[in-house]
């Protein structure tokens, strides 16, 4: 329905990308922009019989679009792709749900949909410069998983059978098997950490952001 728009655009010599009804026209200037949005929403409105939404249509600097999920900026004079803020929120929240103790999903389902979601979110966004962002996705990501961890124990001779099994020695262990500090909280904690490490997490089956991206990242 979009092709006519296509030609139309190259006719008029417009520099864009355009993925079924998103699309991006480039300008040189803030004033080659609003008579390019002048000119060609008629032709959208009039010519296809094709509605704008004006509430999603602006003209902005390159960093501040978001297209197919992605923001832009410039380093070096050479355009670079970053994943935009509402990606990385609707990535955490997905993470969050995949993370609930509320959906009653048993380690090994938890671990293949954690798997599947992670390996199609990266492969997606490998494109962007995100390395740094995805340490920091991780450290938030390992905690929720040791929250989970530490809610599935439940019983505080488990929790303390376990600790003791996992190197902690038999004092600590019973101390944290009894606190009732809230699980966020003991999920940050040193005795989590040095029990449910990042090395466990991952030969328990878990997949990182980091490590993944770091095996299919593009370089550009």
């Amino acid at each position: 329905m979009l092709s006519g728009l296509d030609k139309e655009l190259e006719k008029r010599g417009h520099c864009f990308a355009r993925y079924a009804d998103d699309l991006v026209i480039l300008c040189k200037s803030r004033r080659s922009a609003e008579r390019t949005l002048a000119n060609i929403v008629p032709y959208i409105e009039k010519k296809l019989f094709l509605r704008v939404n004006r509430e999603k249509t602006a003209i902005t600097h390159i960093s501040g679009i978001k297209f197919l999920g992605y923001s832009f900026y410039v380093m070096k004079g050479v355009g670079r792709l970053r994943v935009h803020p509402k990606s990385i929120a609707k990535m955490k929240e997905r993470i969050r749900t995949l993370t609930s103790r509320s959906n009653g999903w048993g380690y090994a389902r938890r671990k293949e949909a954690l798997k599947q979601y992670i390996t199609g979110w990266v492969n997606y966004f490998k494109w962007a410069d995100m390395h740094k962002l995805l340490l920091r996705v991780d450290k938030w990501y390992r905690r929720r998983l040791r929250m989970i961890i530490w809610k599935q124990w439940k019983r505080i001779r488990t929790r303390g059978r376990n600790l003791m099994k996992l190197g902690i020695n038999k004092y600590k262990a019973w101390e944290w098997a009894n606190t009732r500090k809230g699980y966020w909280h003991i999920a940050n904690s040193f005795i989590l950490s040095r029990s449910v490490t990042n090395d466990r997490l991952r030969q328990a089956g878990y997949i990182f952001f980091s490590n993944y991206y770091s095996s299919v990242r593009v370089i550009n």
